[in-house]
Parts: structure tokens; sequence; C-alpha cells
């Protein structure tokens, strides 16, 4: 059998939601399957049972696909760092903060261990599907591309295309791409799958022909624009999430600060038809909401300073004191809590630091340069910052913090999970050609 890059003509066509969509439908078939994706970039991020760090997004299509998580799965992953830099995890670990010019540069340092994951998973499985990043024809970077063209080409993986209907310029962004690519991964194109289509699908029919017959290019599938409210990887998908809120009996007021983090710590509050959820990026008043949740933060100090800047401080602030609202922190919105943050390790700060927070809980919050990654059941952690005074949890009478990730996860919401899972599939299994689609890799 043979390994399988998913290619997106474009950034946000679904490519990580048809990874494991695909990986189903092989499972179903009788063989084994890994997703893999070489270089993340998401502050969004999950403790692998190996104990690695690995993005949200390769969590969960091994999740969905009912396979241990390794470091193997997402061997490079970019997070935001202090000033203009990243920071860099490569094998589950960090090791270091780059400037995008110093990352690019040293790039092909990062090819060893790239091939060492992808081929650990081709020796254990069947076939690994490998998820792309945004475009694959980025001609300026087509040989600094770690996740599209030096996959595909090393591994001489067939590729299937993913392009967003509802972007618009559909044929002309598939026409560009699979033209543009190299003429060996043109050769390795088994099909293209049209997302996000609104409406009545027999309208695309002659699309369907025009670009089987005259770009010569099957087409494995036109899938309707189906919301699906889990596995939030980034920003993007997190502005996609439908809810509805006619049954809601509580409002909860998630704070979106610039680097807001692990936007799945929400998804069993979106999918509880007694919650209503909105992600406040501004001062609006909060007097409504029955709770205010501080999130993850990958950069604490940034979103604390953007909290003073909005006046939503001083709200939250003046809320806590009332006591009429209850305020639950998060891992970086935890250490707001309590009355300093200190940097002197300059973990996100270019010079030592200390800033005043928001004062609940009485204490410091430090930084040190050793990242703390601890997995549970069902939860997870995943900060440099230390309380010794309260190193897990903080409860108050209307406050509650903690350093834990996964937190409103409970037996309802992961049989929900499951179930979502396996209805999306079945959906999706109706809108593709799964037989072409399977004999293709075969």
């Amino acid at each position: 059998m043979h390994n399988i890059s998913i290619f997106g003509t474009s950034s946000d066509t679904g490519k990580s939601t048809l990874t494991w969509v695909v990986g189903r439908i092989l499972q179903d078939a009788g063989y084994t399957v890994s997703p893999f994706k070489a270089q993340n970039v998401s502050n969004n991020a999950h403790v692998a049972d190996d104990g690695s760090e690995i993005s949200i997004a390769q969590y969960f299509q091994a999740k969905a696909l009912g396979i241990p998580t390794s470091w193997h799965n997402n061997p490079v992953l970019l997070k935001s760092g202090r000033g203009s830099s990243a920071s860099l995890i490569v094998g589950g670990k960090v090791v270091a903060d780059k400037e995008v010019r110093e990352y690019y540069r040293d790039l092909d340092s990062l090819k060893p261990i790239v091939k060492e994951a992808f081929e650990t998973l081709d020796k254990k499985y069947d076939c690994v599907i490998a998820e792309g990043a945004g475009s694959p024809v980025e001609l300026n970077l087509m040989d600094k591309d770690l996740s599209n063209i030096f996959i595909a080409t090393e591994y001489h993986t067939k590729i299937i295309l993913v392009a967003d209907i509802e972007k618009g310029g559909v044929f002309a962004s598939i026409y560009g791409v699979y033209h543009l690519l190299p003429e060996p991964l043109r050769n390795n194109v088994i099909g293209v799958v049209v997302n996000k289509f609104r409406g009545d699908m027999s309208l695309f029919d002659e699309g369907v022909r025009i670009i089987e017959e005259e770009f010569g290019i099957p087409v494995l599938g036109v899938l309707p624009y189906v919301p699906f409210n889990l596995g939030f990887e980034d920003s993007q998908s997190l502005r996609n999430y439908v809810q509805d809120c006619s049954k809601s009996t509580r409002h909860v007021a998630v704070i979106a600060y610039p680097t807001m983090s692990n936007y799945t710590d929400f998804e069993p509050l979106l999918a509880d038809p007694n919650t209503c959820v909105e992600f406040v990026t501004a001062n609006i008043d909060l007097s409504s909401f029955d709770c205010i949740i501080l999130p993850g933060s990958k950069l604490v100090m940034q979103d604390l300073a953007w909290l003073k800047e909005t006046g939503l401080f001083e709200q939250i602030q003046k809320h806590y004191k009332v006591g009429n609202i209850h305020i639950v922190g998060i891992c970086g919105g935890y250490q707001m809590m309590f009355e300093r943050i200190i940097d002197t390790e300059c973990i996100e700060v270019q010079e030592p630091t200390t800033v005043e927070a928001l004062g609940f809980i009485e204490g410091d919050i430090v930084f040190q340069e050793e990242k703390i990654l601890k997995k549970y059941i069902n939860k997870y952690e995943i900060h440099h910052a230390i309380s010794k005074k309260y190193p897990d949890e903080y409860k108050g009478t209307n406050i509650y913090g903690t350093f834990s990730h996964g937190i409103f996860v409970d037996e309802w919401f992961l049989n929900y999970e499951k179930e979502s899972i396996n209805a999306f599939v079945e959906k999706m299994k109706k809108y593709l050609n799964v037989e072409r689609l399977v004999q293709s890799v075969l």
C-alpha cells in the first residue's frame, strides 16, 4: 500500500479533517493507518501518550483513528515565541527560540528527525497519511517545504488535492496547483476532493466533468459544508464553529486574547446544549455572563498586557470583587490570577521582567526554563510557569484556577465526541468515491 499526502490548494481547505476521514475509510477497508505532519505551526498543542508535545491537530487525528500518539506524528512544531521569534519544538521537546530566517537557514538539520518520524510510522502502519501545510506550490518556498514537497518527493506518496469551493476560484486553484507541482508529483496525484460545497450539489455536476475531462484529474468527491465543532486547530477553525444557543441556560464568556491557545478546552461547552459560549475579543460588558473563562495563553505576559490595554483587566477585577460571576482560569489564565508574574529566565520576554497580575490569588507565578509536560487520563499540562504555593490548582469562593487543560471533559462529552466522529465519517462516505480512493493507494 502507498502512503498518502493530503495537499490543500490553499490554507484552511479542510486538510486536517480529511486526513482522519480518509484514515477511517482505509481502516474500514482493513488497513492500519497513522496521521503525520512533518511541521505544524500552531499554538494549540497536546501532550502525547509518550509525554511529548505535539500539535492538537495530529493528536485529534490519532484519537479519531483510535491509535496511540507520539512525537512521530508531528516531529516539528512551531509556536509563538518572544519578540518576532518562534518557539521550536523538535521531537516533542522545546529546543530553541528562532527567528524565521534562522529557522529556514537551519531547515536541513531538521530533515533527519522528520525522516526518522515518518519511517518509524511507516514500519508500524500499512499507510501513513501526511497532512500538508498551506499550499504546496508557494514557489519561493518550495525548497523549504517540509510538510508538502519534501515528504511527497522523499517517499513517493500518492497525493490527494483538497480545494475549498467556498473561497471561490476553485477551478483556477485546482488547475494552478496541479500544474505548478513538479512533474513527478503531478504523476502521483490520484484525485481531488472539492470541499465545503453549499446548496444543491447537482449544480456542480458540470464542474466535476470539467475537472475530470478537461483538467484530467479524477474527482474523488464533492463534500458538503458541514460544521464540525471538534479538533480546533487554529483561530481560523475556531471562527467556523456553529452553536445553537436557543435552549441554553448558561452564558459563558471566553476571553480570546491575541495568543489564546488550546481552543479544544471549550469543545465540551460548545457541545453542551445548555451552554452558550461567546469568544470575547474587545471590552464588552461582561455583566450578563454566568462565567468568565481566562483560557490558555502562549504568551501570558503579552496577553495580560492586552487585558490591561482593552480595559478587560479592570472589568474582570470588578466582577471578582463583587462576586457575582464565577471566574475560571486555565493554565495561562490561571497564571494571570496571581499577584505577580516573574520571568527572570526570559522565557517570554527579552529582558528579566516582573508584572502585576489580577491579584486574585496570593503569591507569585515564576517562569522556569524547563517546560512541564504531563498527561493524565483526559487532562494534560503544558507550561513553563510554576506556583510554589498552589502548584496544581486553586479554589476560591467565586474563582477556580488550574494548570490542567481538558477540565470540562467528562463521560458525556467523550461519548458525544465518539458518536460525532463516527457520524461525520459515515456522512462523508456518501459523497466520496470510496472504492476509487482505496484502489488508488493499493
